[in-house]
Order: C-alpha cells, then sequence, then structure tokens
C-alpha cells in the first residue's frame, strides 16, 4: 500500500484536497521538523534532497517548516531519498503504562498522517520494529493513492470497514465494499481509491514495513 503506498498520491501514496487542515495536522505533528531533522542527520542538503526526489527546494523548504503538506508519493521519496521509513516519522505515546509499550496501542495515542487530499493514515502497530505492521486508514469520497500504480517490496493484506474501495492490482480492478478482504504481493502494479460518495475506512496489514 500503502505506503498508501509507496508511491501513493497522497499515496500509502499510501495515494495519497484540504490543504488548510492537513498544514495544521502536519504543524501539530512535527512532520516538517522531523523532515529536515532527519536530513540533516544524514548530511543531506536541501538541494540534494531535491535533486533525489524531483521535488523543488522551495517546496521542500516549505514542507519542513510546516508551510506545505507533502502529498504520499512525496512523503515515499523523501522518506526513501533520506533512508528512513514514513513510519520514523509517526510522532505520537504508545502509551503512558511502560508495561503496554510495544505491545499495545490505545485508540487515544495511534500515531497518524493527514495527507494533504485528507486521507488520514492511523498506525496501529506499536512499532515499525518487526515483519508486520497495520494500518487504518480513512479517505474522503474521491481520494486514493494517485492515477499511476505503484510498486513496493513485501506483501499486504486488507479488509474494508466502510464504504466503498476500488482497488487495481496488476491488470485486475475490483470494487469492495464492507467486510469484504483482499492480498496481494506489493511487487505487483497497484492502486486504489475510495469509489463511493461517504468515507471509506479500510485496515491493512504490511510487510514489511513500509510506513
Amino acid at each position: 500500500m500503502k505506503g498508501h503506498g509507496a508511491s501513493l498520491q497522497t499515496t500509502r501514496s499510501r495515494p495519497l484536497s484540504n490543504a488548510a487542515a492537513a498544514s495544521s495536522a502536519l504543524q501539530s505533528s512535527n512532520l516538517g521538523a522531523d523532515i529536515r531533522e532527519a536530513r540533516k542527520a544524514r548530511g543531506l542538503t536541501l538541494q540534494q534532497l531535491s535533486e533525489a526526489t524531483g521535488l523543488s527546494v522551495g517546496h521542500l523548504s516549505e514542507i519542513e517548516r510546516g508551510l506545505a503538506s507533502p502529498s504520499v508519493i512525496a512523503l515515499h521519496d523523501i522518506a526513501r531519498a533520506i533512508g528512513i521509513t514514513v513510519g520514523w516519522l509517526f510522532r505520537n505515546d504508545e502509551g503512558t503504562d511502560p508495561n503496554e509499550r510495544g505491545i499495545v496501542v490505545r485508540a487515544a495515542n495511534r500515531r497518524s498522517l493527514l495527507y494533504e487530499s485528507g486521507i488520514k493514515d492511523q498506525l496501529l502497530s506499536p512499532h515499525l520494529h518487526g515483519q508486520l505492521e497495520m494500518l487504518l486508514s480513512r479517505f474522503p469520497p474521491g481520494t486514493g493513492s494517485g492515477p499511476s500504480p505503484y510498486v513496493h517490496r513485501g506483501e499486504e493484506a486488507g479488509i474494508v470497514t466502510q464504504g466503498i474501495l476500488r482497488l487495481w492490482v496488476g491488470e485486475n480492478s475490483f470494487v469492495l465494499t464492507e467486510g469484504d478482504s483482499f492480498s496481494f504481493p506489493s511487487t505487483t502494479p497497484h492502486r486504489y481509491e475510495n469509489a463511493g460518495t461517504q468515507e471509506a475506512v479500510v485496515i491493512w496489514a504490511i510487510t514489511p514495513p513500509t510506513f
């Protein structure tokens, strides 16, 4: 995926708009500051990151300062260029009880990202150190991973818990509704979108973690 897939469009792209709401969410989660910190830790200049991602220096600077919201594709490209997973940028307390850390994620403590299209991803896994990642994605009507399919290593599966999701895997297209599930190798070109008039909610299981 989702890594709305790796290359979603406000992919996991992710893909993959409510720019004002997204900008506010990114500022509150310190996403831009975390990107800048990771970039500098890797010894990369904005120019080098621009060359690696194809994004302009100006746009990258705005993202780092919390003045612009990246698309899912852009976020994955930035993370890949820096050498981190998108999950590294999820920031929230995993739980106040020390015994729960690494095991339990309370609903109020889910780490989340809000993309410029309005798609919201919540990390259900307590960490990304293992081989499995779980995400809950909310897709406003008309949003998705973008018009171009993408690929990444691993496998993914999911279940639609609300709404309608159109899923493309290879040459095939599927319309999934509440209760329908799916699974496919992430190396197969794929993309997806909310094909309904109401919010679509999908729970993803991805291995290895891509966020």
